[in-house]
């Protein structure tokens, strides 16, 4: 069985920065991580895979996401392929699926296609879909099982109401939850594997897209209007030094409580 495990960089910090013309957000000067979920995905991947199966990590992104899928090689997969090009600059998720699935479609699809259900950077949850779409593939998400079975595999989605058990055929895309597993850590063997794996890259070009065909100016998906959040909420604080001080305290959330309607009366 080919596997592939979709690998997305995400900023490693909370103090983001947006452009406010582009709508998009600013990556420079922000430290990069895996994706958590798209770890879930590849030790999914690395959990199923058996002798001669080959697992291949896929990803678009700056140059620095190199650093991404070494990481991911330190797991102990096959390949590494990242699609970089300022072409892709400010690609929405329907932009960056039609690359992954040039990528995909380049390598010959895979059998298996893994991917986090989200990314922490976006939330969207449409990238795993879209790439099925593109391929027309079947495609389950929110997954937190995934055994094979037979000449496909059995997988349990999480749904709203309880758990779905389905079967399906190969070629198909799966999303996974943080539910399905804990991953793994890479040894220092693998860690030194990994720098020695040469990670191949790719450019709008060589997949055959034109300046027009990937990037912001094709995304059909439009940030209009940038807001922050504001905090007015004040706080008070009781420092229980002193039995007085915490029984003051105490008294002052019982009368916050009634005043909210929680409490029908202080306690005696």
């Amino acid at each position: 069985m080919r596997i592939a495990v979709l690998i997305k960089q995400v900023p490693d910090t909370d103090d983001v920065k947006m452009d406010p013309e582009r709508g998009t957000m600013i990556r420079e000067g922000a430290g990069g991580v895996v994706n958590p979920l798209d770890l879930n995905a590849l030790e999914a991947a690395m959990r199923i895979r058996l002798a001669g199966d080959s697992v291949t990590l896929l990803s678009m992104g700056p140059p620095n996401a190199e650093e991404a899928l070494r990481e991911g090689l330190s797991f102990g997969a096959d390949r590494a392929i990242l699609a970089t090009d300022r072409a892709f600059a400010g690609s929405d998720s329907w932009a960056t699926s039609k690359v992954l699935a040039a990528m995909l479609e380049k390598i010959g699809v895979p059998d298996l296609i893994i991917a986090g259900e989200k990314a922490t950077d976006g939330e969207t949850g449409q990238v795993g879909p879209e790439v099925a779409a593109l391929l027309g593939v079947p495609v389950e998400t929110r997954v937190t099982r995934l055994e094979k079975s037979g000449d496909g595999i059995e997988v349990d989605c999480t749904l709203e109401d309880g758990i779905l058990t389905q079967r399906v055929q190969l070629p198909c895309v799966v999303t996974v939850l943080s539910d399905i597993n804990i991953p793994s850590l890479p040894t220092l063997a693998g860690k030194k594997s990994a720098y020695l794996k040469d990670v191949e890259t790719l450019t709008a070009e060589s997949l055959g897209f034109g300046p027009d065909e990937v990037g912001l100016d094709v995304s059909p998906t439009r940030v209009v209007r940038i807001d922050r959040p504001e905090i007015a909420r004040t706080a008070e604080k009781f420092f229980a030094k002193h039995e007085e001080e915490l029984e003051a305290g105490l008294n002052r959330v019982v009368e916050i409580l009634s005043n909210c309607g929680v409490l029908r009366g202080a306690p005696e």
